[in-house]
């Protein structure tokens, strides 16, 4: 989400950053800009869209030469995707220059705060709040060397949030400063040809693997002063001086966009720990209530619902699903899930008392879209989760949860389904607390269980050797059966559909209750079996019924691959290949055991030499 580049250093600064900024277009965006520094003034230039469109406005409008500049790809957060609301933003007194990735939670307070000292603001981002608190700190900051560094340490411990900022200032050239918190922001130190230092900041490496691999890696809360003559100073927000550490970036420009993998879809799945972070960040209140600012439903008309339905398509009709089982158990309002493409066909009862959620990574999913017209026009309400700002589906619907889970390149969906998951959550805990179905303690405790989540899947991705293993092992398999229970069941649908996405395996997803309802025919000499179990402390012994249904079809020759939780020994006997997972509340384990099954179908195509970004016959919306 969002591309950051800086630069200082003896090169012609515009063309650094406009590189960098090439070489960040991977991340997705919506609008770009840059700010140059040159003879003590700050230059900038922006525009709404691609790349493409800022460089035809530096073509009629050339910036001044510059040696210090910063570069932004903006994915609209704050406000939409407008020129006016593009970075860099430039402070009132037309001095401080910056860009910034993250939310900035505490906006609002501190934007109020700045109009009653008369500034007046030129866009609907946070982003801008943080200029115009720079260019005030800075006025306050002693004079001297660091001057510009003090005042971001000055801000940075007034806001709340995500964020990464960089900034200028017209007073201190040859000179940047940025910050980090939960948000990524490396350093790239380099040399010209004739030995001149020069110096680079980005969002990833990518930003500047063109021009040297090495790199410095910013821990969480610091801040780092690049100066030209006086080099890399890091401290922490309290100014205290720390050491960053170093290392040698072992890919080159070519692998850029991709981060150093093979395949954005490994490079996303690798990004989920963050890409759930974010969509849960800023989500609880100050007194534990959830807060959940893109809703414009009254809290009144969320009390008289009387029905749900869940409509989406693909991988997102999966995480409907999955929805389904939180929704009802905390709520009790009953929830349909169904296919959007089938929805106005088959006529559903909606009135004004039915919540439709719609969910759809791009927005502009066309069943989905007809799907939630239709809804609107019997008078239903319509909630949209989406991971596109401002794109049609948000912007017709009564209210929206954005995932924020950045740009998804690759077209099987793993980062979106993982947000989309959480998200649903989220409505699911929302819809609870307005409907007074659980106390403000017992949402806290569910939003902690959440907020875990990042954690354990980066757990799970940190011993995927073994599941890669075993998906060479697999690549020759002409049928691969899936089997789950309760929310394990929609777990089993999401990993036939990634086998089948990715690698075009005959693969389907059954409920493990159903299998001697047909499915068990199937089952041959060596047919790999996928089973999900649930947690020894699921509901129902539902647990001791999955563990029964691996021994059925182990009897008849199945090849069994077992995803239990950690400390879950009743499976160890049946299991041909065993694949743990971290213990997670039977309603959250999704969002864990989803995560092998993605692995697995990435290595499986991979063996088979398929392209497993862009496979045959799909496309994104």
């Amino acid at each position: 989400m969002c591309g950051i580049v800086g630069y200082v250093g003896p090169q012609d600064a515009r063309d650094v950053v406009l590189e960098g900024l090439r070489r960040l277009e991977y991340r997705g965006y919506d609008s770009a800009g840059i700010a140059v520094l040159a003879d003590g003034e700050l230059t900038t230039a922006k525009k709404a869209g691609k790349l493409a469109n800022l460089e035809k406005v530096l073509a009629e409008r050339p910036l001044p030469a510059a040696t210090t500049a910063i570069g932004h790809t903006r994915w609209a957060t704050h406000g939409g995707p407008t020129d006016r609301n593009a970075h860099p933003h430039v402070s009132a007194d037309g001095r401080v220059a910056v860009v910034h990735n993250g939310i900035i939670e505490n906006f609002a307070v501190l934007r109020a705060e700045c109009e009653r000292a008369g500034i007046e603001f030129t866009s609907e981002t946070d982003t801008e709040v943080a200029g115009h608190l720079l260019a005030a700190a800075y006025a306050e900051a002693p004079e001297g060397e660091g001057r510009l560094a003090e005042a971001m340490r000055a801000v940075c411990r007034r806001l709340e949030g995500a964020f990464t900022l960089v900034a200028t200032h017209a007073a201190e050239p040859g000179t940047l400063v940025a910050a980090r918190r939960s948000s990524p922001l490396v350093v790239g130190i380099g040399e010209t040809a004739d030995g001149t230092p020069e110096y680079f900041l980005g969002s990833d490496v990518a930003a500047f693997i063109g021009h040297t691999r090495n790199a410095l890696e910013l821990g969480q809360d610091q801040v780092v002063e690049i100066d030209r003559t006086r080099g890399v100073t890091v401290t922490d927000f309290s100014g205290r001086s720390v050491e960053p550490t170093a290392y040698t970036v072992d890919w080159d420009a070519a692998a850029a966009e991709k981060g150093g993998y093979d395949w954005f879809m490994l490079k996303e799945i690798a990004e989920q720990p963050q890409a759930i972070a974010d969509t849960l960040l800023g989500r609880l209140g100050e007194h534990g209530n959830l807060v959940l600012d893109e809703v414009r439903l009254s809290d009144q008309e969320l009390r008289d619902i009387d029905k749900i339905f869940v409509v989406s398509c693909g991988t997102s009709y999966h995480a409907g699903l999955i929805a389904k089982y939180a929704i009802e158990h905390w709520t009790r309002i009953p929830v349909e899930v169904e296919v959007a493409s089938e929805f106005r066909y088959r006529d559903p009862v909606l009135d004004r008392s039915t919540l439709v959620i719609v969910i759809s990574q791009s927005g502009e999913t066309m069943d989905t879209l007809m799907a939630l017209r239709h809804a609107k026009e019997q008078k239903a309400r319509v909630l949209a989760i989406c991971n596109a700002n401002g794109s049609t589906i948000p912007r017709e619907s009564d209210a929206v949860l954005y995932t924020h889970a950045g740009p998804e390149i690759a077209v099987a969906s793993t980062k979106a389904f993982l947000s989309q998951i959480v998200a649903c959550y989220l409505v699911g805990l929302f819809l609870a607390q307005v409907r007074g179905m659980k106390f403000e303690d017992e949402i806290a405790a569910i939003v902690d269980d959440l907020r875990k989540l990042p954690d354990a899947v980066a757990r799970v991705l940190e011993s995927m050797d073994e599941v890669r293993a075993l998906g060479r092992s697999l690549a020759d398999a002409g049928t691969v059966l899936f089997l789950g229970r309760h929310v394990g069941f929609p777990v089993a649908l999401e990993g036939a559909l990634k086998l089948k996405e990715l690698a075009y395996i005959h693969a389907e997803g059954f409920a493990a209750g159903e299998l001697k309802h047909g499915p068990i025919a199937v089952i041959d000499q060596g047919t790999p079996v996928v089973v999900i179990v649930p947690s020894p402390r699921s509901r129902e012994s539902v647990h001791g019924k999955v563990v029964s249904n691996i021994q059925e079809v182990r009897a008849r020759g199945a090849r069994t691959i077992v995803i239990a939780e950690d400390g879950d020994q009743d499976v160890v006997p049946y299991a041909d290949h065993l694949i743990r997972v971290p213990r997670t509340p039977t309603l959250l384990a999704p969002v864990v055991t989803t995560v092998p099954l993605q692995v697995l179908a990435c290595e499986i195509a991979d063996t088979r030499g398929y392209d497993v970004d862009q496979p045959r016959n799909l496309a994104k919306s």
